[in-house]
């Protein structure tokens, strides 16, 4: 088996695009939620809120290949061009002669064309479809548009499974490396912001309805939680076999030794604390280390009712009580398909900085999630080797990394 290491990150977050802007506004402890007031005339729709990226299009990426690219694919190939720079490979011959692939997740694809589609059924015309409608709408959207902007001829995996989309992207990517079928992986995971999906939540009572007081919520493991917000974003990490980045003399961030995936099996909806505990031992297994080993852990927490507390019952099952624990999406909401990579970044980063952000907003835990140590109200030195990032997604799908900070 190989050695996994990260050479390069790139995202497009909220918080900022780099490190170095993203702890100085997790320092700050302030989130990025913001009400949109446009929504008062969507009937039926309960919240107002969302945490979007600030972020145009670059100058200079081809008209000719941007046809096929929506917002959520120009995000993912930005986060990419970052990421390849980090480490080095840009121009490198292995994106272009099938060593390097790609591990991608999102949701769904660019929902702003998607009425294009439907109004084949609900106008009977096919007035606002394009050659490009369906290239911008389909759920690899973001995978294979990054695979085309660099001339990559390896291995694609498009990843869609909702909010694990991101952390599989990482997960099968590095297990595509662990055992010999590619050198290097580009891996993450990608979402756009749009109405829909946060109408999707929103239908499920899902959604955080503090309209009036955006930098109030999300609240994950908090007693007055009140539910998600949806944000968007992209990260891309550089995963590569760790000889050859040796070889060509690259700098290591850090090792992935741990992967474990599974699904509930029950409920689409209902999250499984016991399979989510199993999801965790997986990743340990794979790791071959204790749970003791893991200095922190970096929650899904979304703010969800039954969510937060599934989780956190499950985390203490997996790895004991008192485990240093906390959420990023009380900064920047519920990226999505993102939400794995930007998570796992943050977290690695974090691990490197030996300074570990708190779940902001979490003023009262709530007696009924399980005793963990929660950081809250200020960050936390540690200084650890392992860092775990869970999450969790619809249809009971689970997954567990495990990063270690790096030693040769």
């Amino acid at each position: 088996m190989r050695r996994v290491v990260i050479t390069g990150a790139g995202a497009v977050s909220a918080l900022g695009n780099n490190w170095s802007d993203v702890q100085t506004a997790l320092a700050a402890g302030k989130n990025k939620v913001q009400r949109f007031d446009v929504w008062d005339k969507i009937e039926g729709l309960n919240t107002r809120l969302g945490a979007p990226v600030e972020f145009t299009t670059p100058s200079h990426y081809p008209r000719k290949k941007l046809r096929s690219m929506g917002r959520v694919s120009i995000m993912a190939v930005n986060a990419t061009e970052r990421a390849l720079a980090e480490a080095g490979l840009e121009g490198n011959p292995c994106l272009t002669n099938g060593d390097a692939g790609v591990s991608y997740g999102s949701c769904i694809g660019t929902p702003g064309d998607v009425p294009a589609l439907t109004r084949v059924v609900t106008d009977n015309t096919t007035i606002d479809l394009t050659a490009s409608t369906y290239l911008r709408t389909m759920t690899h959207t973001a995978t294979v548009n990054i695979g085309l902007f660099f001339n990559m001829t390896g291995r694609i995996i498009p990843t869609a499974s909702a909010c694990t989309s991101g952390s599989q992207g990482i997960g099968y990517a590095y297990e595509a490396i662990k055992h010999g079928l590619q050198k290097v992986m580009i891996a993450g995971g990608a979402e756009e912001f749009h109405v829909t999906p946060v109408a999707v939540f929103d239908t499920l009572f899902a959604t955080s309805t503090r309209n009036h007081e955006p930098s109030l919520t999300p609240r994950p493991f908090d007693a007055e939680r009140d539910g998600l917000v949806i944000g968007e974003g992209a990260c891309s990490l550089i995963l590569e076999e760790y000889q050859h980045a040796r070889d060509r003399g690259a700098t290591i961030l850090g090792e992935i030794v741990g992967y474990g995936t599974n699904s509930d099996g029950t409920h689409v909806t209902e999250p499984s604390a016991e399979t989510m505990t199993r999801a965790m031992q997986l990743a340990l297994g794979d790791a071959d280390i204790g749970p003791e080993q893991i200095g922190y852990v970096n929650a899904h927490g979304t703010a969800t009712a039954k969510g937060d507390i599934a989780e956190s019952r499950a985390t203490a099952a997996a790895l004991g009580e008192g485990k240093p624990i906390s959420s990023l999406k009380s900064y920047i909401g519920h990226t999505l398909g993102a939400c794995g990579a930007l998570e796992a970044w943050m977290s690695l980063e974090m691990m490197r900085s030996q300074w570990f952000a708190p779940t902001i907003n979490l003023d009262r835990v709530d007696p009924e999630c399980a005793a963990l140590d929660y950081i809250q109200h200020a960050g936390r030195a540690l200084d650890c080797e392992y860092v775990m990032s869970n999450n969790f997604a619809f249809g009971g799908v689970n997954t567990s990394l495990i990063i270690k900070r790096f030693s040769s």
